[in-house]
């Protein structure tokens, strides 16, 4: 027995369904967040006119990604922290560690 698998794509929209060629999945960031949309083409052509206005004075972002501060090599968080107690140095138990407690900790090791 054979099977059949037919995906059909609706508009997130108007929940029409799309036929090939009539639209499309349209991706976009807003705040920090990633969001796709499945839009029929008219529906698209609406979305990128309501964007031109905003996309005319934006700027591109290239290389979002964001990358953590480096430490020296295999030190992670909570041997600094026992580092830093051990030394009489003053360190938050949670949250980010202070520059300058990692450059001494970079330092010594």
């Amino acid at each position: 027995m054979a099977t059949r698998v037919i995906t059909k794509l609706v508009s997130d929209l108007s929940g029409k369904e799309i036929a090939d060629g009539e639209g499309e999945t349209v991706e976009f960031s807003y705040r920090g967040r990633s969001f796709a949309i499945d839009l029929t083409s008219a529906e698209t052509a609406k979305f990128d006119s309501a964007m031109a206005k905003y996309l005319e004075h934006a700027r591109a972002v290239v290389g979002t990604a964001r990358r953590r501060p480096s430490s020296a090599p295999g030190a992670d968080g909570k041997s600094i922290r026992a580092w830093a107690r051990e030394t009489g140095l003053q360190i938050p138990e949670r949250g980010r560690i202070p520059a300058e407690v990692r450059k001494q900790y970079q330092a010594v090791h």
